[in-house]
């Protein structure tokens, strides 16, 4: 849905996804995403070699629990032309819902919010899941008081009324070094974010699932005494050729 000017994503690179692919179903996949976390997700990312982690975005606030959804994109840019528009992001949070997380892409600007209270009032109403925002918000602590998991990169009190708008929303975006589609997931914590590709989510979120399981055993044999070089040694660790893929 653009409104002024739709990103073009860059050609990924990686050979074992699909050029066209078929977004993966939110049901169960998502349920197993929101009992893992960034850690996990990124280590599972790595054995497939997908770049989908981004650095920077961190909470605004103490979130004390993992924030996972699907990708609601929003672009935003400087604004254009004095003609009325529409706030950034209003649009998105009215038809979002639990299930989604609303991602915005401001090219990381640091010198203006392009999300604050109202947008996350709304947004709790909705019920959406969180918000993570390649730029700045603000009203840190009023997103806090209303629950609403805000990520971003800086935390200003400058208004985008006036300096960016709103120009696509569920539209491929570019965030960071990522390109980041409607189709796929994001996972988001105390340690940070990642994107899980839509078509790549099972088996991300599956070999996930056998690192986390790999760990606990890997912390029980701490705890029984045995040499943590000899449990941390990467012998130890899953490879993706065990789980056939």
């Amino acid at each position: 849905m653009t409104t002024e000017q739709a990103l073009t994503p860059g050609q990924d690179v990686t050979p074992e996804r699909a050029v066209t692919p078929e977004p993966a179903p939110v049901d169960g996949v998502l349920d197993r995403l929101r009992a893992l976390d960034s850690c996990a997700v990124s280590d599972a990312l790595d054995a497939y070699g997908l770049a989908s982690v981004v650095l920077g975005p961190a909470p605004v606030w103490q979130v004390d629990r993992v924030i996972a959804g699907r990708v609601r994109t929003v672009t935003a840019g400087p604004r254009r032309s004095d003609r009325p528009a529409g706030h950034i992001a209003a649009a998105a949070v009215d038809v979002s819902g639990p299930d989604d997380v609303i991602v915005i892409a401001n090219d990381g600007r640091l010198d203006v919010s392009c999300w604050g209270g109202i947008l996350s009032r709304a947004a709790v109403a909705r019920g959406v899941a969180g918000v993570v925002v390649d730029g700045a918000c603000r009203d840190a602590s009023e997103s806090r008081d209303l629950g609403m998991p805000v990520f971003a990169r800086a935390v200003v009190p400058v208004s985008a009324r006036g300096r960016v708008v709103q120009l696509a929303m569920d539209e491929p975006i570019r965030f960071g070094e990522i390109d980041v589609g409607p189709g796929d997931f994001v996972i988001a914590d105390g340690n940070g974010v990642a994107f899980v590709p839509g078509q790549d989510a099972e088996r991300i979120v599956a070999f996930a699932e056998r690192i986390v399981a790999r760990e606990a055993a890997v912390a029980e044999a701490v705890d029984r005494g045995r040499p943590v070089a000899d449990v941390m040694h990467d012998s130890q660790f899953p490879a993706t050729e065990e789980s056939g893929s």
